[in-house]
């Protein structure tokens, strides 16, 4: 991967590697009892499910929605497996995930019309959240001001760790439209941790 911007902890923090995982225990229950197709879809879950997982997750779905998401994606799957080329799933599972979140956003907005998103408060108070899970929402919730486009690159590249020819492939532009955007989307989210440091050393005062 290109060397990007050093950005703080809150990149870093992610999703925990344990997410997902329980909704991704229930997957092959749901979507592996077609007969015919377990032997193909066995392992495209155990590769897929956990990126498949954190995409959804990081395009704007809350924890519960994105394991619902998740599994749709594989029931796609179930449903299109002899139009999946051998070679070509991550890309067929990466649209299908596209589309499938979008939709879900749609749901989740409609339930939330009158919730306004804001930045979570940098400042730590008593008998709140954990430091981990703070910086958790603040990114998400950074990555809720960023435009679509540019936040799938940024997804893509910064934290799923794919490179710009990956990411340009699997979203079928071209890589100086995904360069461009990637560029962009760091601008973005450099200004957002600014103006959160910036808002957090203002109430802490003078030293």
């Amino acid at each position: 991967m290109p060397a990007g911007p050093h950005y703080p902890d809150v990149i870093a923090t992610g999703i925990p590697e344990t997410a997902g995982r329980a909704a991704a225990s229930a997957v092959p229950e749901v979507v592996l009892r077609s007969g015919g197709v377990t032997a193909r879809l066995e392992p495209l879950v155990a590769e897929h499910f956990a990126f498949i997982w954190r995409l959804v997750r990081r395009l704007g779905l809350p924890a519960d929605a994105a394991d619902d998401a998740a599994q749709q994606v594989f029931l796609v799957a179930v449903e299109r497996i002899v139009d999946i080329l051998p070679g070509r799933e991550r890309a067929f599972l990466f649209g299908t995930a596209l589309r499938v979140a979008s939709s879900r956003r749609r749901e989740v907005a409609r339930e939330r019309a009158e919730k306004a998103i804001e930045l979570v408060d940098p400042m730590p108070a008593p008998d709140e959240l954990t430091h981990q899970k703070r910086l958790r929402e603040l990114f998400d919730a950074i990555l809720d001001r960023m435009d679509h486009d540019l936040r799938v690159v940024f997804v893509l590249v910064e934290v799923e760790g794919l490179t710009l020819p990956e990411g340009a492939e699997l979203l079928d532009i071209p890589l100086g439209t995904a360069t461009s955007r990637l560029r962009r989307a760091r601008e973005v989210f450099e200004a957002e941790v600014k103006r959160v440091e910036a808002r957090a050393a203002f109430r802490r005062g003078p030293p």
